[in-house]
């Protein structure tokens, strides 16, 4: 028996670095649309702004 038949068979395949293997999945059809809507920003936007407001408010009394 060679080297290779003993014990367990490596996998020979391997990503490139760098390669489009390498990064992260294309966002899919909703995340495309919230980041892409302007009423959907302008309503985060607000929506955060309540919640800073909120932890202000709360420092200050």
């Amino acid at each position: 028996m060679s080297t290779e038949t003993r014990g367990k068979i490596k996998s020979k395949a391997k990503t490139k670095p760098y390669s489009n293997m390498s990064y992260a999945t294309e966002p899919g059809p909703f995340v495309r649309f919230t980041r892409w809507c302007v009423i959907y920003q302008i309503f985060q936007f607000f929506k955060l702004n309540l919640k800073v407001m909120r932890l202000v408010i709360k420092g200050h009394s």
